[in-house]
């Protein structure tokens, strides 16, 4: 004969991994992959919470109980997504070889992501609204806790201890490279002037000639394991 449930243990046994209110990171990021389609087709002004809501597939009380605007909502999609990168760039240098082979390897893949990303179009829509959220421009380009400066800028550093490099700012030095790098596939994605994404080959020649110069600048001629 079966014995009869305790009510107590009963919801005990229904609690067993289920999540306090607003702290599911399921759900939390079928919210912000559902704010990534709707901003990105939409724009920032004419998107709502009800238009995520319906894109996600939640309800609107849930919703908020996760953002609390779609400022806040915004703000929290840019820290992901900016998160994912720097930790795939870290990786990058992380498995590099030498100076060389980290800088390059760091640049063309800055490059693809601005050129096949989301970054440029989600800097399109900070710029419409920073005269009145300045605040999401803020954490869109925040160091804290690291972003792809902050990641290189560490690498440099690592690379000045082991005597590849000789740098006294290596955080100017670690904009530098970036701009060399990846500079001009910025400012035209941006401003809308690359109308087809260039060749492989191209992304290469930018990069190489970018690590050249800053291989002259900083350069040492010993070569160190990263």
């Amino acid at each position: 004969m079966s014995e009869t449930p305790n009510p107590t243990q009963e919801t005990s046994l229904c609690s067993v991994g289920r999540f306090a209110a607003g702290e599911d990171p399921v759900k939390r990021e079928q919210i912000l992959d559902g704010a990534r389609s709707v901003f990105m087709r939409m724009g920032f002004d004419a998107a709502s919470m009800n238009d995520v809501t319906r894109e996600a597939g939640v309800s609107k009380g849930t919703i908020y109980v996760y953002f609390d605007s779609k400022e806040e909502l915004f703000g929290a999609l840019i820290e992901r997504e900016k998160g994912r990168f720097t930790e795939f760039l870290r990786d990058i240098l992380a498995e590099s070889s030498d100076v060389r082979d980290g800088l390059r390897r760091f640049g063309i893949a800055f490059a693809r992501h601005i050129i096949k990303s989301d970054m440029i179009p989600a800097m399109r829509i900070l710029l419409g609204v920073v005269d009145r959220m300045p605040g999401l421009c803020k954490r869109f380009f925040a160091s804290a806790p690291a972003n792809a400066r902050t990641v290189l800028r560490t690498f440099i550093e690592q690379q000045v201890e082991a005597g590849a490099l000789k740098v006294e700012d290596t955080d100017l030095a670690a904009r530098q490279y970036i701009e060399l790098a990846t500079g001009q596939f910025f400012r035209q994605r941006l401003f809308g002037e690359m109308i087809a994404p260039p060749e492989e080959t191209e992304v290469e020649y930018v990069v190489d000639s970018g690590l050249k110069v800053f291989m002259a600048a900083y350069g040492t001629g010993a070569r160190a394991d990263s």
